[in-house]
């Protein structure tokens, strides 16, 4: 029989870990490449649901009578709903850096003209500074905001809205939301990036 002294096998081993590690990176990769998520109008799906890292994330537009869609009537206001849920064993805290300028802004489908964003502030004091928010295991938090500020129609803390926006006209227009989302559990730090959740939709 054959055998190989202890240089050969440290070089078979440093060879085998190399081509392990190239081939995670390349899947690695092409995890990564994956995480553009997206809808459109008439297609049959109106919510963007994604779970990561034991994170539930959902994302939707939805309409007067709270059922997601990605059609709107002309002059009919409709709420921007992104939601995410633990479904670790563990309390998990969230900062909320993930609301940056661009979280709920709407743009027009032909021209990317920017439509602006509903809300005005988030925590109420129009700083915008990263808070956090505890959520116990299998519960969510939801962040949801009307596109027109009515008595009726008001924006869920931690966001505010200090005016109202006027109605969309009609036509193609998309939104979505780009994480750069950071947990902990058990003071270890997580963070996912590279994804993004994009909605078209229509105003009919």
């Amino acid at each position: 029989m054959k055998r190989y002294n202890s240089k050969n096998q440290v070089f078979i081993l440093s060879v085998i870990s190399v081509v392990f590690l190239i081939a995670a990176s390349g899947c690695r990769k092409e995890v990564d490449d994956q995480l553009f998520l997206e809808i459109s109008h008439g297609g049959g799906r109106t919510v963007l649901q994604k779970e990561l890292e034991g994170i539930d994330f959902k994302f939707c537009l939805l309409d007067d009578e709270g059922d997601s869609t990605t059609v709107i009537n002309e002059n009919e206001n409709f709420t921007l709903s992104f939601s995410f849920k633990n479904n670790n064993s563990d309390t998990i805290i969230v900062t909320t850096g993930f609301i940056n300028d661009d979280f709920y802004r709407i743009f027009k489908s032909d021209d990317n003209q920017d439509m602006e964003k509903p809300w005005t502030g988030v925590w109420c004091d129009y700083s915008g500074y990263p808070r956090e928010i505890k959520l116990a295991p299998f519960s969510y938090k939801s962040f949801n905001c009307p596109w027109v500020l009515t008595e009726s129609s008001l924006p869920e803390y931690p966001l505010c809205m200090g005016e109202s926006r006027p109605y969309l006209p009609k036509g193609e227009y998309y939104t979505r939301v780009k994480l750069g989302f950071r947990f902990t559990i058990n003071k270890e730090e997580y963070f996912i990036d590279n994804t993004v959740l994009r909605i078209n939709f229509l105003v009919n």
